[in-house]
């Protein structure tokens, strides 16, 4: 089969090569899926370039969706032919989805809706299972102010249009017009432009000095630096995600005492198994639904993976980069 691998961190036209493979086959409790589509993610990037390797080499990306076409022993044999999407493809091991076929334990393969593309079903596995989550973590938020950080990115877009539907009064920080256009098509109120102005001061002028209640957060390392300056209301709570700064991070912690502020962190690859069930639940619902809007930014063929990930890496796009296998 034609896949994608790496065998050293590094650049993508340093380190990515496409060849053939064996067929991998389905042992107990597993599915072997034809993938249609992979996704491309910043954080299928970032281990490119730095998580150190724990196999010969890497086929990369934990997102993609397609059809089962063999399964393992254990297996009701009625799963042969169902469309599904899959998570975690590339979390704990080397084998991902940017490849013709991939086995993996048939849970992972989740049935896509039959009014789901296969190219928006490479956008769920981190995109918006990481926006239900946040979501979730943030309990009711019927008649509260949501402030979210990098509401163009393809998580935030996802988050602002669930904060949305929640009833909240929706902010998010952009980067641009551009951005600013699209995180509004989610449902977002109110853009602040955080290159060129200051957030803090701007929350506090659209909530009479209060602050917002909640904060879902893709930048810990940016975000905590407001902490202290009035950003989040008193009781507030803080859902973050990811920080573009990987190590320690310094933080003011006075003003989250006296403020009595609640910050929840969760990585989406390591959710309890309670918690995977109520997303994968959650997001099927909203997909039969058409309850939330899906951006594809460009599609690439899998021959093309090199540009597909200079693409992610430079940001060039707002929205989702998907491979078409």
């Amino acid at each position: 089969m034609k896949a994608v691998w790496y065998t050293k961190n590094g650049s993508p036209e340093d380190t990515l090569i496409l060849g053939d493979i064996q067929i991998p086959e389905p042992s107990e409790g597993e599915v072997r899926v034809k993938l249609k589509t992979s996704g491309v993610n910043p954080s299928d990037v970032k281990s490119r370039i730095a998580r150190p390797l724990n196999a010969p080499f890497i086929i990369p990306h934990s997102d993609g969706a397609g059809i089962i076409e063999k399964v393992g022993s254990g297996v009701d044999s009625s799963r042969v032919g169902e469309r599904v999407w899959i998570w975690n493809a590339q979390w704990g091991r080397a084998h991902g989805s940017a490849c013709e076929y991939i086995v993996l334990k048939e849970q992972q393969a989740v049935h896509l809706p039959s009014n789901t593309t296969f190219e928006e079903g490479a956008c769920l596995g981190i995109p918006l299972l990481t926006a239900v989550q946040a979501i979730n973590l943030c309990g009711d938020l019927k008649g509260k102010t949501v402030l979210v950080t990098g509401a163009a990115s393809s998580v935030g877009h996802y988050a602002a249009q669930l904060a949305a539907h929640g009833g909240a009064r929706v902010f998010g920080t952009v980067g641009s017009s551009e951005k600013a256009t699209h995180a509004k098509s989610a449902g977002v109120e109110e853009c602040i432009y955080y290159k060129t102005e200051s957030v803090p001061d701007r929350i506090k002028s659209l909530t009479n000095g209060c602050g917002v209640d909640t904060i879902i957060d893709m930048d810990f390392s940016g975000t905590s630096q407001w902490l202290g300056d009035g950003v989040l209301s008193s009781h507030g709570t803080l859902v973050c995600f990811g920080s573009n700064i990987p190590g320690d991070i310094n933080i003011n912690f006075r003003p989250l005492l006296f403020n009595s502020i609640t910050c929840k962190f969760f990585l989406i690859y390591d959710l309890t198994q309670d918690e995977r069930i109520k997303i994968l639940q959650q997001t099927n619902h909203l997909l039969e639904k058409k309850l939330i809007t899906h951006t594809i930014a460009k599609e690439y063929p899998l021959s093309e993976i090199i540009a597909a990930h200079q693409a992610v890496e430079k940001g060039q796009y707002t929205g989702n980069v998907v491979m078409i296998i």
